[in-house]
């Protein structure tokens, strides 16, 4: 029984799952294609189900509507899923109800878990030894993780040398991976990838891998499991390589298909003002994608200036009624510090999603009756450099400057107004 196909998002050749391809001869992307008709052939008692299965892995969970083909013995996790959904609507008053779904609540403190779970897991079914990813430091956390919990199976990790955060290094150098830095951006780097994944027996672990993709679809899903199926107005997330806002819309799309949720959210992706190809596209009715050399930013994983995933974002973006938006360094940080003092740590890729958020709520396009989902893709603890340089700068509106004092009482009882 074929349960998976690749099928060309273009011309729509179709390939066996097995086979171990990225991009169709055409050029263009692959997507996964599930028969959902023989995985799930009732939709709404597997709905019902999911309450009983909450001791299992999300990934187990959701398999059925996630990657049917995939065999459970088969499957490598870490625990992953399972993350905190944050009401902070009572910090907002012109958000009806704005919740923060707080994916860097997984093992390796980010999104790309979902994703590794699916990818990792299918490279150890086909007896891959050697997998490869590039990256701006979380898809290397994750791949170097789930590869080192595999049986004989090494990571390989290409990183645009010192244009990460050193605890991003530090996670795949810990976890065993090969870690290698090249003198290029993200981009240079995934250049490298595809050459030798090309020329040699090595499994790519990048979002152009669209079996990967899968797995990250259980971030909408579970998110609607967690609000007993309440569909949002909106969802809205921050956007690098595209891949992460095309696996959500894949997998809401096809609860919707499916009968699962009655309506659909719109998509909300933002990016930064200095690596925005997503946006200015939009801004131009998706004419076309112009590459671009992505400047240097605090929301270091999303500094990408050709995005792999593009066409597949634009698909999704077109079918959710979506918008796309872009931010400033100074929003972004402000509103990273902001949500810090929540109690709730986030990374600066995160805030971009936060800070797109409040900027369509100010312009009208997110309307204070609507209820909104920002989803947060990593833990701020990976970015302490970023938040230490925040709050060092006395003239930053939410800064939370540190004091010094000499070991004396009195001195720091007039401090502390005691």
């Amino acid at each position: 029984m074929v349960l998976s196909i690749f099928k060309c998002i273009s011309c729509d050749k179709e390939y066996d799952i097995q086979e171990i391809r990225y991009c169709c001869e055409c050029g263009d992307l692959l997507e996964v294609i599930h028969d959902l008709s023989q995985s799930l052939p009732s939709p709404n008692d597997w709905k019902k189900s999911l309450d009983n299965q909450m001791a299992v892995i999300a990934f187990r969970r959701y398999q059925a509507l996630l990657f049917p083909s995939l065999p459970g013995n088969k499957i490598i996790t870490l625990n992953e899923g399972d993350t905190p959904l944050y009401d902070v609507s009572h910090h907002f008053p012109h958000f009806s109800s704005i919740k923060l779904k707080h994916e860097g609540m997984n093992p390796t403190l980010s999104f790309k878990d979902r994703g590794m779970v699916s990818g990792i897991s299918w490279a150890n079914y086909l007896g891959c030894e050697n997998v490869i990813c590039a990256s701006t430091g979380d898809t290397s956390a994750a791949m170097a993780a789930y590869a080192g919990s595999a049986p004989n199976m090494k990571g390989i990790v290409l990183l645009p040398k010192g244009k990460i955060s050193p605890e991003q290094l530090a996670q795949p150098i810990s976890f065993g991976a090969v870690t290698v830095g090249i003198e290029t951006d993200f981009d240079g780097c995934m250049k490298l990838v595809q050459q030798l994944t090309e020329k040699h027996n090595i499994y790519l672990l990048n979002s152009m891998n669209s079996v990967r993709i899968e797995g990250q679809k259980a971030i909408g899903i579970e998110t609607l499991h967690q609000l007993n199926w309440q569909v949002p107005d909106w969802f809205v997330i921050p956007v690098g390589n595209a891949g992460n806002i095309s696996a959500l819309g894949k997998g809401l799309r096809e609860l919707f298909e499916l009968g699962i949720i009655d309506k659909l959210p719109r998509l909300a992706g933002i990016q930064t003002e200095g690596a925005s190809p997503l946006y200015e596209s939009y801004q131009n009715c998706y004419s076309e994608l112009v590459p671009k050399k992505a400047k240097p930013t605090k929301a270091s994983a999303i500094q990408i200036g050709d995005p792999v995933s593009y066409k597949k974002a634009v698909r999704e973006l077109k079918y959710f009624n979506g918008v796309v938006e872009a931010v400033t360094e100074t929003e972004l940080m402000d509103w990273k510090a902001q949500i810090d003092k929540l109690g709730i740590s986030i990374c600066p890729n995160s805030a971009v999603a936060v800070a797109g958020a409040m900027k369509l709520n100010e312009n009208g396009i997110i309307k204070e009756t609507e209820d909104v989902v920002v989803i947060l893709t990593a833990h701020g603890s990976k970015f302490s450099n970023a938040s230490v340089e925040y709050h060092g700068d006395e003239s930053n509106p939410s800064a939370n400057h540190t004091h010094t004092v000499s070991p004396n009482l009195e001195e720091l009882e007039s401090l502390l107004n005691l």
